[in-house]
């Protein structure tokens, strides 16, 4: 990440949401809170509709699982990294569900 965005902004990787994921292996949010196999696309939706200003990197992985899954998103610092997870797969989760029922 940039220094420029240090302190305002917060780097958020799919593994910090991924429900098959432990936490020795980078995963920060409760099993029940996590959803399976987070996208950035969803990360980032979540994060517009949060109003969280988000940048997407998709040349980016995460060190502990770096043969996994690819991007990153950094989002804007409103709240902790650790309410800003909770809310993204809230909202993640909110959105899935919105997806699978029919208009």
């Amino acid at each position: 990440m940039s220094r420029e965005y240090r302190g305002e902004r917060i780097v958020l990787y799919p593994a910090y949401l991924d429900k098959r994921l432990s936490r020795r292996l980078g995963r920060r949010v409760p099993r029940d809170l996590a959803v399976l196999s987070p996208r950035l696309e969803e990360i980032v939706t979540a994060a517009e509709e949060l109003g969280l200003d988000p940048i997407v990197e998709e040349d980016k992985a995460y060190p502990r699982v770096w043969f996994r899954s690819k991007g990153r998103v950094i989002v804007l610092r409103k709240y902790t990294k650790q309410e800003t997870l909770r809310m993204i797969s809230s909202k993640i989760i909110e959105l899935r569900k919105r997806k699978r029922k029919p208009v």
